[in-house]
């Protein structure tokens, strides 16, 4: 039964981050209520192992009707993970919580920003091209896959409001290019969890198997309903990731 309960909260973390991502604001809570006897790395590992597999599936299912230009994306992919396994080896020796009033603030100007540029991301008009845009787009990465590896919430959301308000993406392709760096900045993590054997794979592979189910038909809804419809999610997800700030910094 509690496994159930667990893959429907999976689930939900694959469709919502198949979208616009923030599916850890769902998924890892869970994890923290429903199996307090494990330590934090265990539930952080197997909690990241399931979740990579949606948004592996995701990406995939972006790319089936996205363009992605892999001259760029894949320097990106590798200067993301690079990053991340920098920020991870930092994440004994800062004080996480000294930072979550800045992301606070940060998410607020995110949505205020969004709210009122009623256009942003509903058209595709990339800016930059050529080795500009490269060069930006490896300081995204570097930037936020570092950011990710010691702390992450909102990297999605980060991410993909990055490559709207920067780039000049619309939001689907947006959230299409996000998932493939969420995957790089993810994947060292994992590893590393792995190699210390704090994975519990009986959990975490019905987990995944959940949350690809999720991210399939999130993704599909995304790309069927368009920018619009992610604007909007996008917009509810980053309330509810101020929420969680604004709750852990203020109970």
């Amino acid at each position: 039964m509690l496994l159930i309960i667990l893959c429907l909260f999976a689930f939900s973390a694959g469709f919502v981050d198949a979208i616009v991502g923030g599916g850890g604001l769902i998924q890892l809570p869970a994890l923290l209520i429903f199996l307090p006897q494990y330590a934090i790395p265990t539930i952080i590992g197997t909690h990241k192992l399931a979740s990579v597999s949606g948004t592996l599936v995701a990406a995939s299912q972006y790319m089936k009707r996205i363009k992605v230009d892999w001259k760029i994306m894949l320097p990106a992919v590798l200067v993301t993970g690079v990053f991340a396994l920098m920020g991870a080896r930092l994440v004994t020796s800062l004080d996480k919580n000294v930072l979550k009033p800045l992301i606070l603030g940060l998410l607020v100007a995110v949505l205020l920003y969004t709210l009122f540029k009623k256009n942003l991301g509903t058209s595709h008009s990339p800016k930059y091209q050529g080795k500009v845009l490269l060069w930006g787009i490896l300081a995204t990465g570097a930037i936020l896959g570092f950011y990710d590896g010691f702390f992450g919430p909102g990297m999605g959301s980060f991410l993909i409001f990055a490559f709207v308000s920067i780039f000049g993406l619309d939001f689907v392709h947006a959230s299409a290019y996000a998932k493939i760096l969420n995957c790089a900045s993810n994947i060292p993590a994992i590893i590393f969890f792995m190699s210390s054997g704090d994975v519990l794979f009986d959990i975490a592979i019905p987990l995944g198997i959940a949350n690809i189910a999720g991210s399939i038909i999130g993704s599909r809804l995304a790309l069927k309903k368009g920018s619009n419809f992610v604007r909007i999610f996008f917009v509810i997800v980053v309330i509810g990731v101020i929420v969680r700030f604004g709750y852990d910094i203020f109970k």
